[in-house]
This record gives C-alpha cells, sequence and structure tokens, in this order.
C-alpha cells in the first residue's frame, strides 16, 4: 500500500475508514470547525500526538505521548489494529498528518496513508467541507500498543552518528535556521556539527503535493552520501516536519531511516557543540 492517497480516490470516503484531521496551534479546533473533510475526527498535534514536556531539554518541545496514551486516544478515534486509516492536516502533511502517520506505523500500524496535498488538495478539487465535530464510535478496548516506538534514536545515538563517515544525520529544518542566521522557536540557533540539511519543502511541488516517487528517490540518496537508509538519522526543530521527510522516503521506497524525536529543540538546550555558517563549531 502507498503511504499517501490522492483525494480523487474514492476509499478517503468510505464508511469504514476512520478519517483523522491534525491541526496544531492555539486555534486548531477553530480552524477545523471552519471546514474539514466530512466524518474526519479532529486530532490535536499538542494535545493528542505529543506529551507536554516539563524540560524540553530532555526529549523536546514535542516529545512523543507515553504509548498507554496513544493508545487510549486511538481507542477514542475508534481505530483497532484492522482498521483503515487516513490522516491529513491544512500544511501539506507537513505538520499532525506526517506525524500521526509515522506514530501508527510506529507501534505496527501498517493500514494507513496521508492525504498527498493535505486538506489544499481537497479545496481545490472542490469538495464540501463540513463545518461540524464529528464524534467517532470509540473502540471497545485501548489499541494493543507495543512496549515502545521504533525507529527512533536519541541524543547519545545523534551524537555518534554526527561523527561516523558511515551514518547521516539530515536535519530538515530551512536553510537560515540551520545556519544559524534565524531562530524563532529554540533558544540557539545553529545545528548538530556534521548534519546535513535537506529542506522539507523540498520534497514538494509548488502546488503543495509531494514530487515524484523517482525526483524524491534522487533527492533523497543525494543527501545520503552513498550511507544505508538504516544508517540515515532525519529531525528538525521538534521531530514533526521530519516525519514528513521520513513519509517521503517512504513514498520513495526507502526503508530504514530513523526519527530523532528530540530534535534540535532538545539539542540546543544541552550545551553541546553547535555548528553555524560562520565559524563550523
Amino acid at each position: 500500500m502507498s503511504p499517501l492517497i490522492e483525494i480523487t480516490d474514492p476509499k478517503i470516503f468510505d464508511p469504514a475508514v476512520v478519517l483523522i484531521d491534525v491541526r496544531a496551534g492555539a486555534n486548531a479546533h477553530e480552524r477545523y470547525l471552519q471546514g474539514h473533510l466530512p466524518k474526519a475526527i479532529f486530532a490535536s498535534l499538542d494535545d493528542d500526538l505529543a506529551a507536554h514536556p516539563e524540560e524540553p531539554a530532555f526529549g523536546g518541545r514535542h516529545p512523543l505521548p507515553a504509548l498507554t496514551d496513544f493508545a487510549a486516544t486511538l481507542q477514542r478515534w475508534g481505530i483497532t489494529p484492522e482498521s483503515h486509516v487516513i490522516v491529513y492536516d491544512d500544511k501539506n502533511a507537513a505538520m499532525g498528518g506526517a506525524r500521526l502517520w509515522w506514530m501508527l506505523r510506529s507501534i505496527g500500524h501498517d493500514n494507513v496513508q496521508v492525504l498527498n496535498g493535505g486538506l489544499k488538495a481537497a479545496t481545490d478539487k472542490g469538495v464540501e467541507l463540513n463545518t461540524e465535530a464529528y464524534k467517532p464510535t470509540p473502540a471497545a478496548a485501548p489499541y494493543p500498543v507495543a512496549d515502545e516506538y521504533k525507529n527512533t534514536v536519541d541524543i547519545d545515538e545523534v551524537k555518534q552518528a554526527a561523527r561516523a563517515d558511515n551514518h547521516v544525520v539530515i536535519d530538515v529544518r530551512e536553510g537560515a535556521r540551520y545556519l544559524g542566521h534565524t531562530e524563532p522557536l529554540d533558544l540557539v540557533a545553529g545545528h548538530i556539527p556534521g548534519a546535513v540539511n535537506l529542506f522539507y519543502s523540498n520534497s514538494l511541488s509548488p502546488e503543495g503535493k509531494y514530487l515524484t516517487a523517482q525526483a524524491l528517490k534522487t533527492l533523497y540518496e543525494g543527501a545520503f552520501k552513498g550511507v544505508e537508509p538504516e544508517n540515515v538519522i532525519v529531525h528538525c526543530g521538534s521531530g514533526v516536519t521530519a516525519t514528513h521527510t521520513l513519509l517521503g522516503m517512504e513514498y520513495a521506497g526507502i526503508h530504514g531511516p530513523k526519527l530523532y524525536v528530540g530534535s534540535w529543540s532538545e539539542w540546543s538546550r544541552r550545551d553541546l557543540p553547535v555548528a553555524t555558517e560562520a565559524n563550523g563549531l
């Protein structure tokens, strides 16, 4: 199954599908009520797909929720291991859509797809939006999650990988943040020494959809520098937009790269070396 689905695919509106609309920000629910796909369940990136850290220096700004909490959330949405889940957001899957896709895949739920182009792809096709909150029927029991999220790395693994010739650490933030010219969200500007920059939006066409699988494969493998995919680590500011790139890699047929969830929001708070365009350290 492709990890992406087009708005023209009738399966999106199949009553058996669990459709999830993921939004982020203080006005997330308000934006959902202003227009969402019919029968789409509201999901909050900040409340449903992340924990609320007391100290972002340990886990970053968007650490993963406890598995028991995620299992209860999936139960509330009516998701079981047999469910076909389709997710989308209003940011071309660069925020919550890809994050939820990655979380489900990480716990072993493979029957999940992301709407290519997000909500804009639907409105561009003239899909009539709904403005009422959709209430799903909860599942009978919490989702049977495993004992860990798979395909993640911690800060110590990143320290080693960034210095190793047989590993690549990819930073998907925009170039100005990577180079230390600006930092709107975290305390320090710059990047992890040794990390390469591949802005996540380079994966998108002007219409906000992913490039073709072949174009993506060429783009990503150019950043790998010959390193095997299982030795590739992807990160961003707080472990959200990095999943957008991981989704693109999956669509391109590249399997194995891992997510550094804490990302720059954790690294930059730990008094670790910081690289910038000016000094490289």
